[in-house]
């Protein structure tokens, strides 16, 4: 085991614990455990839905796809940064205008519903444990990788830290954990990048030129087709990145942590802002790996590139940078899987028990109590699940999330906000055709199909790895068919209130003037 890493890696823990226990002392109400009681400013929650957006497959994978792959790696970053526009313009502020802990109430404030709030709370765990399963993964190896920790140790070790944070500090524990992950994050990542442009004098036509010189690929290292050699899969891998967003629950969840519409606008800018100046650091990153590391070393140290971050770090400053990187990954691993917990959490505890199971009669010690099982139960079943995926590469769990958030989350969201003849049933059809055929399509692509089998040869039927071009389409399709067969009426009243709630934050209901 090397000390230093150790060293790191428990002061990070130590940290968050503190910060656990800080929070543990005012959860108090179900108010502070789900939203924090709306008490972060727009800035502090912009950092923590960057904390929670950026994923280790941000931090590590985008990296090494722009040092093994030049111009066509750096295109998951533009599709992950544009997708807060469509948040901002279309999502951000009806959702926060609608619902009060989850999106079974942005929903079921049109549609007041079991089916659907099931339906929702349903969407919300399976996006997150799909979700969670890889950053469990990559935290077990990343610990393996460097304190020679065994990987199912490493496992649970995560997991318990994750199922600690939530249990005792709720949303308000979550929430820190990630502003304080951005900051190290953003400091870490912006120290390493002018360690790299100061190797070169800060010429940056030399560091170019020392590229084209560290990769097979030379001078089509800056042109498209290094990566996706097909048209439709680069423009089907946008649409899940860009649309997906809008429907992942733990990212729409943070706009119930601020007091007002003002601060959900202010979130997303700060966000969009953090997550851009990363974006771009992450570039210079994978610049550096290839002109500094080389691109044989990196291929032969991990062929997925992931260990490009890390490489660079140990050449930059020894192993005591590479320690802090190394730190800072776990730290986002760290963060990302309680936004997810506490997201899933929420959609068991208040929307199945609470409304479904309790019919809206639970205490407020209930819900606690049962917020806290809940977070137990989660924690473990994505434990267990991590912990038999140690030799399977798991990176196509997180396209699947992108896809199932986008085809059938998102649907369901946009028609109940701004379609006037949408119903129940259309909202039934579009999320289960949206889940469904996201599912089918993974389970029958390259990224399951090809998996090299000692008893059977298989082959993709699906030949997409980036299935979203079919699976959005059938998710928006399946909502519109499902509203337009069903025989049931849509409530304009009903659609008119929930329009002028969501733009304005107006509640109508009970209002004489709008009755009238």
């Amino acid at each position: 085991m090397n000390y230093i890493y150790f060293f790191f890696f428990l002061c990070i823990i130590i940290c968050t614990l503190i910060i656990t226990h800080w929070a543990a002392m005012r959860d108090k109400t179900t108010s502070q455990f789900y939203t924090a009681s709306g008490h972060l400013t727009g800035v502090q929650n912009g950092l923590a839905i960057a904390g929670d957006y950026i994923s280790a497959a941000s931090f590590l994978g985008i990296t090494g796809a722009i040092a093994l792959h030049g111009y066509d790696g750096f295109l998951y970053s533009i599709g992950f940064l544009a997708s807060y526009l469509f948040v901002l313009f279309l999502v951000a502020e009806p959702v926060k205008n609608l619902g009060k802990y989850s999106l079974g109430d942005v929903i079921c404030s049109r549609f007041p519903s079991d089916k659907i709030r099931l339906m929702m709370a349903g969407g919300t765990f399976f996006v997150s444990l799909f979700y969670m399963i890889p950053q469990l993964v990559a935290s077990g190896l990343l610990i393996r990788l460097l304190l020679g920790i065994d990987y199912s140790i490493s496992v649970l070790i995560i997991g318990s830290l994750m199922t600690v944070y939530v249990i005792l500090g709720g949303m308000v524990a979550t929430s820190w954990v990630q502003i304080i992950k951005t900051v190290l994050l953003m400091s870490g990542t912006f120290l390493v990048s002018l360690l790299v442009l100061a190797r070169f004098d800060w010429q940056v036509a030399e560091l170019i030129r020392q590229v084209k010189l560290g990769t097979p690929l030379a001078d089509q290292f800056f042109v498209p087709g290094n990566l996706f050699h097909d048209f439709l899969e680069m423009f089907s891998l946008q649409m899940a990145l860009i649309l997906g967003t809008a429907g992942l629950p733990h990212i729409l969840i943070r706009f119930f942590t601020v007091k007002n519409t003002v601060e959900v606008r202010k979130s997303v800018i700060t966000a969009t802002w953090i997550i851009g100046c990363f974006y771009v650091m992450t570039l210079i990153l994978g610049l550096g790996t290839v002109a500094l590391v080389n691109w044989k070393q990196l291929v032969a140290a991990d062929p997925t590139g992931n260990l490009a971050a890390p490489l660079l770090a140990k050449v930059l400053g020894g192993d005591f940078l590479l320690a802090f990187i190394s730190a800072l990954a776990f730290t986002t691993i760290v963060a990302v899987v309680t936004g997810l917990v506490i997201s899933a959490t929420i959609a068991l505890s208040h929307d199945v028990y609470h409304h479904i199971i309790k019919k809206g009669t639970a205490t407020e010690k209930q819900q606690l109590r049962m917020a806290k099982v809940a977070a137990v139960g989660i924690g473990l079943v994505a434990t267990i699940f991590s912990l038999g995926l140690e030799n399977i590469n798991v990176t196509f769990l997180v396209s699947l999330t992108f896809v199932i958030a986008a085809s059938s989350i998102l649907p369901v969201i946009i028609f109940t906000l701004y379609w006037k003849r949408f119903n129940e049933a259309g909202a039934l059809a579009g999320m289960f055709c949206g889940f469904i055929t996201s599912i089918i399509l993974v389970s029958f692509g390259p990224h399951i199909m090809n998996i090299e089998s000692g008893w059977i040869a298989r082959e993709a039927l699906i030949p997409l790895e980036n299935p979203g071009i079919i699976a959005i389409p059938a998710g928006f399709i399946g909502a519109v068919a499902g509203t337009y067969l069903s025989r049931k009426k849509e409530d304009a009243h009903q659609f008119a209130r929930t329009f002028v709630r969501a733009q304005t934050g107006i509640d109508t209901r009970g209002r004489g003037w709008w009755d009238s």
